[in-house]
């Protein structure tokens, strides 16, 4: 019989997970980490194999996640969709083996190894080969209809291909890659939005919107691991079979998985993953080890929530302490103050991390980091390190409480903080830092994109004298460049080409080169299809900005704001001089003879067959002009994966023919 202090700890334990649950499921607002959630059920566990009578049917062991979130309709799931049990080493790992063979009487088993994706769990029910329903997870028994949001999904077939059983369901995580995060935290930084905190989250955010018009925009992408039910077909004998049949019906699975003739043999593949990880464009929590044989897992069985015929062998903590020694800040292009942590270095997730980022002095404030304390450190989405807690126990005792500089560190001008916003910023237009940081952006791919000038080189001009502006580059010389450490005449020519070349660059890569605050990609796009050329926009009232249909009265005030600048103005007019496009791309005129001549292409997301700039290089071959934004001239729009919505959008607008890359190819000639 447990003792009333056991009780008192499982029924703690209950309510703290039963939270947690809440705000990583339902909210997609964790407040721990996974590595700490693991830490807490783990212990729940041991208490209820300590003392059985401890359990009860809602106890978070028995189950999967949380409730479903209220605004979607509820589903059934017609089979439970289960959680793993976890192993967190070698030994854990060999304990389930030993265990498993017992369970089969002794004898030998074959497994399936796969990456487990740190994603949002959802099953897809495909009746007669198409799709009909998505469903998150929820609590394994009932989950939301996500149906809407699933079918924009590109790597989601609508349709299988070949014969299909009459009713399929399958299981699989929709996750977001860590390349499409990044963008789409850098377009919302530029136009002044919160960023996303990790990848999983903001795959489970987009999935989970109550309009599947912003769910299209997101760059999500799913794997398919495991069936949930079928009717009317047979099914492969084995996992490792039931992947590949599932991947001949258009089901995307991870060419990562791996088919082993010995369970031992799933610890190699843990260890080239672990620290091979890194290289993939997706977050991992760790390898899932499955017994190859179906017939096996009947033998084996289900405990609660978890299947006895699998197991998560997990990556470990992403999380490390360290101390910080240093709490210094840098200034941005659009005179930003950004506050950072000089770390006491730590090995977290692969790297050295000796810098984190603390966004702005509310964090500091909200986390009380000071100086000489005691944090915890992550990198978030195993990609940017940040600090994401202290702990005041092993503060010092004459720590003070971090306040942002009054002054700019750079050039000693005021820092204000703007009415209504977290960050705070340089004064001085003119501060040396701002520039330096403005043409590094400018060159950007992003941007102008000119090859070969890097901030070493970009800032080796400045310290030269050589660029005041971003509007100087294009007065470089020969001999300019190879004054310049270890630029020889070879490279220098090449880079002279690259800046050429940038000035042909469409109006909407100049509007995001230039920096206009709150303007980024999709933006500038919006703004260069609406008006066509820099002198239309110049003149534009913020009335006339703000009745484009995604520009809203933040950024047309900002747009205006900067072209009432007088020296933003004679910066445009020095790009101008210096022979940089001011418009959008125009139809040629008609070459005679060609497939292509007249017709005006515009390509959006990710094409298959052939990277985008090849594609735009061959309407060109073909007559055609190949344009960076949809206008009323556009005549045709190539979509890939993952497209950007706005020149949908846009397209739709003006009545610009709409293609499929195989559309696209199909009027190719051959």
């Amino acid at each position: 019989m447990a003792s009333p202090e056991s009780l008192s700890r499982a029924l703690e334990l209950r309510a703290e997970l039963a939270e947690h649950n809440y705000r990583y499921y339902v909210l997609d607002a964790p407040t721990i980490s996974d590595a700490a959630y693991d830490t807490l059920m783990r212990e729940l566990r041991q208490l209820e194999a300590e003392h059985p009578d401890l359990v009860t049917a809602d106890s978070p062991t028995q189950r999967v996640g949380a409730a479903p979130a209220q605004g979607f309709a509820e589903v059934v799931h017609r089979a439970q969709m289960f959680s793993l049990a976890n192993s967190f080493d070698d030994d854990e790992y060999m304990a389930w083996v030993q265990r498993t063979r017992r369970l089969l009487g002794g004898e030998d088993f074959d497994v399936t190894c796969e990456l487990k994706i740190d994603g949002l769990a959802v099953s897809l029910t495909y009746r007669n080969g198409v799709l009909e329903r998505g469903a998150t997870r929820g609590d394994g028994q009932r989950g939301e209809d996500v149906t809407a949001n699933i079918r924009t999904i590109r790597s989601i077939p609508l349709q299988l291909l070949g014969l299909a059983p009459e009713l399929l369901e399958v299981r699989g995580e929709i996750y977001m890659g860590r390349e499409g995060f990044r963008r789409m935290n850098e377009a919302r930084e530029a136009e002044g939005l919160p960023l996303y905190a990790n990848p999983r989250n903001s795959a489970a955010g987009s999935v989970r919107q109550l309009d599947s018009n912003v769910t299209a925009t997101r760059p999500l992408n799913i794997w398919v691991y495991a069936l949930g039910y079928v009717e009317g077909g047979a099914v492969p004998d084995t996992q490792w079979e039931l992947l590949q049949w599932l991947n001949s019906m258009g089901i995307r699975t991870n060419p990562n998985n791996r088919y082993y003739v010995t369970p031992e043999r799933a610890l190699d593949y843990y260890r080239e993953w672990l620290e091979g990880r890194e290289d993939l464009d997706y977050d991992t929590d760790g390898a899932v080890v499955k017994v190859n044989s179906r017939a096996h897992w009947e033998t084996l069985g289900v405990v609660g929530r978890e299947p006895r015929w699998a197991i998560a062998f997990k990556w470990p903590a992403q999380q490390k302490t360290t101390r910080v020694l240093g709490i210094e800040v840098n200034v941005g292009r659009t005179g930003r103050i950004n506050p950072f942590a000089v770390l006491e270095p730590v090995f977290v997730g692969g790297v050295t991390v000796q810098h984190a980022t603390l966004h702005n002095a509310d964090y500091i404030g909200e986390k009380d980091i000071r100086v000489g304390d005691t944090v915890v450190v992550e990198r978030a989405g195993e990609v940017i390190p940040q600090v994401v807690r202290s702990l005041p126990e092993h503060r010092p005792a004459d720590s003070v409480a971090f306040a942002m500089p009054v002054e700019c560190p750079t050039c000693g001008s005021r820092v204000l903080r703007a009415e209504g916003e977290a960050a705070h910023y340089c004064t001085n237009a003119s501060c040396p830092a701002q520039l330096a940081e403005h043409i590094f952006h400018f060159v950007s791919k992003g941007a102008m994109d000119i090859d070969g000038m890097g901030p070493k080189i970009a800032t080796s001009l400045l310290e030269s004298g050589l660029i005041t502006d971003v509007a100087d580059i294009y007065s470089l010389q020969m001999e300019d460049l190879v004054q310049l450490d270890r630029m020889g005449e070879l490279l220098a020519a090449k880079l002279l080409r690259n800046i050429e070349e940038s000035k042909e660059r469409p109006l909407h890569r100049l509007l995001v080169a230039l920096g206009i605050m709150l303007v980024g990609g999709e933006v500038a796009e919006l703004l260069a299809s609406a008006f066509g050329d820099m002198d239309r926009l110049r003149e534009a009232s913020e009335e006339e900005l703000t009745a484009i249909p995604g520009v809203g009265p933040k950024i047309a005030a900002s747009v205006a704001g900067f072209f009432a600048d007088e020296g933003n103005v004679r910066l445009v007019e020095k790009l101008r001089a210096a022979g940089v496009r001011m418009d959008a791309v125009e139809a040629p005129a008609p070459a005679e003879g060609l497939p292509m001549s007249g017709m005006v292409f515009c390509f959006t997301g990710t094409l298959a067959a052939m990277p985008r700039s090849q594609g735009e290089e061959l309407v060109r071959s073909l007559g055609g002009a190949a344009s960076g934004s949809v206008t009323k001239k556009t005549t045709h729009l190539v979509v890939g994966a993952e497209p950007g919505a706005s020149k949908v959008t846009q397209a739709a607008k003006y009545g610009t023919q709409v293609l499929g890359e195989e559309e696209f190819l199909a009027m190719l000639p051959g």
